[in-house]
Parts: structure tokens; C-alpha cells; sequence
């Protein structure tokens, strides 16, 4: 298979080689614009996303806690209810006793019960002080929730439309750009996408304009500007690397 594309290669001229590697470098260029036009809109859709989902997580562990503190309540609370029962349980008995030490030992039982309802009743103060804590955060993230599901359906519509408009002229043009990669020279095409990944604006091809490349704007020699004009050999720029071509080519992409 891949010796069938370099045989296709050798069938066509330099000049040929050169108005496809141009043709690909407006296809190019052009699926760069769309997805300027885009911008960070979908980066930002993404986190979005991702905060949402992490302050729908935090509210659920919040409802969860609050769920765990209210059943501690309900246990400290059967301790007191408990212990209050002990409590009568003992005063009944404090009216049958016999001896000193009997009673000595029902007085500690019930002044072990009251620590015990002391206790109990300090830690239902603190769930509760807690549950309100709780409630507080809960509404705060879910506020931030609500902001935040609107700020995504802003931007997600925004988007939308933005690839309404441009999805099957992005679809026309990659599908473009694969084509032409297929009639350039494996080497040449690589040397392209390498010059395209090193400058900012994408442009690894461009036309002589005013004498100088049109990339970095220096001036070319005239025995240069002839040979790129004769679209006989593959000339690139001695200071930044890309591919020149004569500006006549633009006349001849359809």
C-alpha cells in the first residue's frame, strides 16, 4: 500500500507537489480559524462539567453526613431515654435497701446515669451544632450548583451554535487536508506539519510578498524570488524554515 502512494508521488511535478502542499496549508488554515472562532469554549464546557459533577459529589457527602449525625442523635438520645429508666429503676430500689452499702453503691449507679445523660446530652448539642453546619454549606454549594449549571447551559449553547455553523465546513475541509496528504511526499509533508507545530500562527507555507517571505517578513534574494518563481525545486526560507511559494499560486487554488 505505501509503495503505491510513493509511486503516485513520482507521477506528478514539483509544481504540482507545491500547489498541493499550498492547497493544504489554506485547508489548514482554515480549520485553524474555526477552531479559534471557538476559542476556549469547550475547555471551558469541560470544567464546567467537572465542577459540577465535583459540587454534586460534595453535596451528596454532605447529605450523607447529615444523615449519619442525625442517627448519632438518635442513639445519644436512647442512651438518655435509657439512663433516665436506670435513673427510676434505682430510686425504686434506694426505698428497699438494707444497709449502707447498698445504698452507697444505688447513689454512684445514679450518679453514673447523670454523667451518662451529661454526656449524651453534650454530644446531641454538637450533631446538632453540626447538622447546622452542614445545612449552611449545603445551601451555599447548591447555590454555586445552580450558577454554575447556568453558566454551562450559556456556554454550551454558545458552542452549539458555534459548531452549527462551521461543523460541515470543518468536516469538508479535514477531509480536504487528508486528501491532499496523500499526493505530497511523506518527507515533505512531515518537514510541513513539524514548521506548522513550531510557529504560532500555523503558517508553514507561505507566498513572497513585497520581495520577502510572508512568515518572518525577511527580505529574499532576487536569484531566490526567480528560482521559487520557476516552481521547478522545493525552496524554503533561509531565517524561518517554512516553504515559499510564488504568490501566483493563489490565483490557481480553487
Amino acid at each position: 500500500m505505501a509503495e503505491g502512494k510513493q509511486g503516485n508521488t513520482k507521477e506528478i511535478t514539483i509544481e504540482e507537489r507545491l500547489l498541493a502542499l499550498f492547497r493544504l496549508q489554506k485547508a489548514d488554515s482554515k480549520i485553524d480559524n474555526i477552531q479559534f472562532l471557538r476559542g476556549e469554549l469547550p475547555f471551558e464546557v469541560s470544567d464546567l462539567e467537572d465542577e459540577i459533577t465535583g459540587l454534586e459529589t460534595r453535596i451528596k457527602n454532605y447529605k450523607e453526613e447529615v444523615t449519619v449525625l442525625k442517627k448519632s442523635i438518635t442513639a445519644e438520645k436512647n442512651r438518655v431515654s435509657d439512663s433516665k429508666g436506670k435513673i427510676k429503676e434505682y430510686e425504686v430500689k434506694l426505698n428497699e435497701i438494707r444497709n449502707n452499702r447498698e445504698f452507697d453503691s444505688l447513689n454512684k449507679e445514679i450518679e453514673y446515669q447523670g454523667l451518662e445523660i451529661e454526656l449524651a446530652d453534650k454530644h446531641i448539642k454538637e450533631f446538632t451544632k453540626a447538622i447546622d453546619v452542614k445545612k449552611v454549606q449545603i445551601t451555599e454549594a447548591e447555590t454555586v450548583l445552580g450558577d454554575k449549571k447556568e453558566d454551562l447551559t450559556v456556554r454550551k449553547s454558545e458552542l452549539e451554535q458555534i459548531v452549527g455553523e462551521t461543523q460541515n465546513e470543518e468536516v469538508d475541509l479535514k477531509k480536504l487536508s487528508d486528501d491532499l496528504s496523500l499526493v505530497i511526499e511523506p518527507r515533505l509533508l512531515q518537514a510541513y506539519l513539524r514548521i506548522r507545530k513550531s510557529v504560532r500562527n500555523g503558517l508553514a507555507v507561505v507566498k513572497v510578498e513585497r520581495e520577502a517571505c510572508g512568515g518572518c517578513f525577511n527580505k529574499i534574494p532576487p536569484q531566490r524570488q526567480l528560482e521559487i518563481a520557476q516552481r521547478r525545486k522545493v525552496i524554503v526560507c533561509e531565517h524561518c524554515g517554512r516553504v515559499l511559494v510564488d504568490k501566483g499560486f493563489e490565483d490557481e487554488v480553487v
